[in-house]
């Protein structure tokens, strides 16, 4: 887990912009956690937020895409910790290239915070509970902030 260079997360003024978040029901207790901290950003910018629930990670471009199409900015959240077999790999690659080709199909911006870790400690280090190193939901919620502030200037 790197984090290195990262930029800090601080919200922008999103007054007025809508959010979708879109989470994974697996490993409800990461992303319980990264749903509280990617509203709270919305909260911080003043946008508003709207959070569905899909049953795992391989859920989360199709229902991602539904709400690219009516909000300004997505946050797709999750946690994918290896397990003994391949199926690792194959969701987050399928969830990784779904959401980038939602953000390009439909112009907008998407927030990837699914996590995709060895261990559920690592999954734990990166969910933004107090003293964690890393806070991915929150991160994701300004991510999408800001690229959708960006294309209203660039439109």
């Amino acid at each position: 887990m790197s984090g290195e260079g990262r930029p800090g997360a601080v919200a922008p003024d999103a007054k007025g912009l809508t959010v979708g978040v879109v989470a994974a029901s697996w490993h409800a207790d990461i992303t319980d956690q990264l749903v509280a901290r990617a509203v709270q950003a919305c909260d911080d910018a003043g946008a508003t937020a709207t959070v569905v629930r899909v049953p795992g990670s391989l859920e989360i471009p199709v229902v991602a895409q539904a709400l690219a199409r009516r909000c300004d900015a997505v946050v797709a959240l999750g946690a994918v910790i290896r397990g003994d077999t391949a199926h690792f790999d194959y969701v987050c690659d399928s969830v990784t290239a779904g959401l980038t080709r939602i953000s390009l199909d439909e112009r907008t911006p998407v927030g990837n915070g699914v996590l995709t870790c060895e261990t559920l400690d690592q999954a734990i280090e990166r969910s933004g509970v107090p003293g964690s190193k890393e806070d991915k939901g929150y991160e994701s919620a300004i991510a999408a902030l800001e690229t959708a502030i960006l294309l209203r200037t660039l439109h």
